[in-house]
């Protein structure tokens, strides 16, 4: 009786423990099914959102990349209409927009990169001429340029304004300023900040590979002959046009800094116009050079004024044989005092013009001797805008 008891007892744990096998068997399949189904789900939602974004979206992140990868050196000025191929020949010799992201030290280090090989893959180099504007705010003598400019192929030349930050220059689309205004930093005379904002400009220039001859000019300059005639004189030129003379009073000697020394001695002093034109060839070695500039930035100080010392002692320094020792813009310091002439509506007439062009001045032209020395003039002021537009067609000849 007992025995039997016991046998019952023993099959009814078995069959329990069987039951809860069972239901354990269960609930892991269960389990199993749920985690199957959830990653199929979420496979599909995933597939069908991306093929939609894929189908909706696809040229607006296209656009976002291309900004984001090259900032408006491969995107065109305004609305992206169709994407351009950031690593393309064209976008990376002839960038179309002048903004970028880059710091000045990014910007030199990139801008003074120089290719082993001379010959352009599959393309003519035509030369361009990059017509450098540093300014304090409006361009008064804007319209002027624009006929300067006016029927002449984009491809012989080049326009960049260094204006002040968040200053907006307000030209037609049709313009050749349009979109050149270059990241900018506040500048103020009589210091470095100056001659930082001429390597910016020379550094923005370089990343055009057609750019060969580089001209800084201000917003009180005026060209005194037409395009074609300044186009052939710099592209034709050997030399580059940076004034540099040895001044032996305290407006140049006594500027000198014995803490240059040992790199820069009194010997190698010297001092020049602000406005200069240079070869491609030296504008890279300029903006390259740091040794030197840091010497310029730490000692030349006011009442020495680097945009008047550094680059006409640098290439005294190292590329005397390839400048020509003056510059190509005429100005009047028959005035005297730290600032030439300015000239008005009342100063500008026929023989005033000309007699900018012929001066009495001669000059060395590459082997020869030439009248013609200087291509640019300055300082004019906004009054004289008008009278000059009314002597262009007849005097200036644009």
């Amino acid at each position: 009786m007992a025995r039997s008891s016991s046998r019952r007892s023993g099959d009814h744990k078995e069959e329990t423990d069987k039951h809860t096998g069972l239901l354990k068997l269960v609930q892991i399949l269960s389990f199993l099914l749920v985690f199957v189904a959830g990653v199929v789900i979420g496979l599909a939602a995933t597939w069908h959102i991306n093929r939609k974004m894929a189908f909706n979206y696809h040229p607006e992140v296209y656009s976002f990349v291309n900004h984001v990868s090259a900032p408006g050196n491969c995107t065109s000025r305004s609305t992206v209409v169709k994407p351009v191929d950031c690593l393309s020949m064209e976008a990376f010799l002839r960038p179309i927009n002048v903004t970028h992201g880059m710091s000045d030290e990014e910007l030199f280090w990139r801008a003074s990169m120089v290719p082993k090989k001379k010959e352009y893959p599959n393309q003519r180099r035509v030369p361009k001429v990059a017509f450098m504007f540093l300014t304090r705010g409006p361009l008064p003598m804007l319209p002027l340029w624009e006929r300067f400019f006016w029927g002449h192929a984009r491809e012989l030349y080049s326009v960049y304004v260094h204006a002040p930050p968040g200053y907006n220059l307000n030209v037609s689309t049709h313009s050749p300023f349009y979109g050149r205004q270059i990241p900018s930093q506040k500048v103020e005379w009589g210091t470095t900040t100056l001659s930082d904002a001429e390597r910016r400009l020379l550094g923005n220039g370089l990343l055009d590979f057609s750019n060969e001859r580089f001209v800084l000019l201000s917003e009180s300059c005026i060209p005194v002959y037409n395009f074609p005639i300044v186009y052939k004189y710099l592209t034709a030129s050997s030399h580059s046009f940076v004034e540099s003379y040895d001044e032996p009073s305290r407006y140049g000697r006594g500027r000198y800094n014995r803490n240059m020394l040992p790199y820069i001695q009194l010997r190698h002093w010297r001092k020049g116009s602000q406005w200069f034109e240079l070869h491609r060839a030296l504008a890279i070695s300029i903006v390259a050079d740091t040794n030197y500039y840091t010497l310029f930035s730490k000692y030349c100080r006011p009442a020495c004024y680097p945009d008047e010392h550094y680059i006409p002692t640098f290439l005294h320094m190292f590329y005397a044989s390839h400048n020509s020792n003056r510059t190509v813009t005429w100005v009047d310091w028959s005035m005297g005092g730290p600032h030439p002439a300015l000239y008005g509506k009342s100063n500008i007439t026929d023989d005033f013009i000309r007699s900018i062009r012929n001066n009495g001045t001669h000059c060395q032209y590459n082997s020869d001797t030439t009248s013609v020395c200087y291509l640019f003039a300055r300082k004019f002021a906004p009054s004289a805008l008008q009278p000059l537009l009314n002597l262009s067609y007849s005097v200036l000849e644009f």
